[in-house]
């Protein structure tokens, strides 16, 4: 396992790489930082080399700009694939989104992806009614009551996330209280930011027809509905798209990495991925 650094613009991006074969960059989501992958980042260097870095506004990495763009991921993506020259990525929720954003942009040197549980803002199909008030809460510094519209809004926590806003707000507390707790709780204004951006760009799935690299659209099949609506969406506008609905997995199942979840990601990438 090695530590790098990859400069971007307004500082630099640690980047840990390991194994061995095809290079493939890990994309983490919102509310999360490289660490989370590590279990995900292990399993896939078992058969490629396995770049993992953490994104703007977290621990370690660089601040995110004001105001927040898209774009400002796709370059750190674009400057992490020419420092490696991996040729392939995975992504996953918000981390999915930047890297189809790169393969849109034609970012030099993708060649494949994989994207799991992608929040792609196409159609309307993502809900978005959650972000006003999470973002209220946040500029009042009640991070419970953030976390509570958060947790409501994208469904992600199962049976918990239909739970009434003030039940929610009391879990919060409980939650933002341990050491995890504490870390997402300081990632709340950049998942503000990215959703805005997110659905401010949310618009039909047939502009993203462009992208014609292979592709492996996965969901899983306890993660929210509407991210496999996303996902049919654009699996029908993608020419080189593969369309996957992964048994048994939930939202996080990239962050738990069994190896009956990450033996598909790694079949796709190292097929089609090139040697760095």
């Amino acid at each position: 396992m090695a530590t790098s650094r990859v400069p971007v613009e307004g500082g630099q991006l640690e980047v840990v790489t390991s194994g061995s074969g095809p290079g493939v960059v890990v994309v983490h989501g919102s509310g999360v930082a490289a660490t989370d992958y590590e279990r995900l980042a292990a399993a896939l260097s078992a058969r490629a080399t396995v770049h993992l870095y953490t994104r703007r506004g977290r621990a370690g990495g660089p601040p995110i700009p004001t105001p927040y763009r898209v774009e400002d991921d796709v370059a750190d993506l674009a400057a992490v694939l020419a420092r490696t020259g991996a040729t392939a990525a995975f992504g996953h929720s918000y981390g999915g989104y930047v890297v189809l954003r790169a393969a849109l942009a034609g970012v030099s040197g993708l060649a494949a992806f994989a994207l799991y549980d992608a929040t792609v803002p196409v159609d309307g199909l993502l809900p978005s009614a959650f972000l006003a008030p999470m973002a209220d809460a946040v500029d009042r510094g009640d991070l419970a009551l953030a976390f509570a519209w958060l947790s409501q809004g994208l469904q992600t926590a199962g049976a918990l996330s239909s739970l009434p806003i003030r039940a929610q707000t009391f879990l919060g507390r409980g939650f933002l209280a341990t050491p995890i707790g504490r870390r997402m709780g300081a990632m709340f204004p950049s998942i503000v930011a990215e959703g805005r951006a997110a659905f401010a760009d949310d618009g039909p799935a047939a502009r993203y027809a462009a992208v014609t690299v292979p592709t492996l659209l996965a969901t899983g099949a306890r993660s929210p509905a509407y991210l496999g609506r996303a996902a049919d969406a654009l699996a029908a506008q993608l020419p080189g798209a593969r369309r996957l609905v992964l048994p048994r997995a939930s939202h996080n199942a990239p962050n738990i990495a069994r190896p009956s979840f990450v033996a598909p990601f790694t079949a796709f990438l190292t097929e089609h991925a090139r040697p760095a």
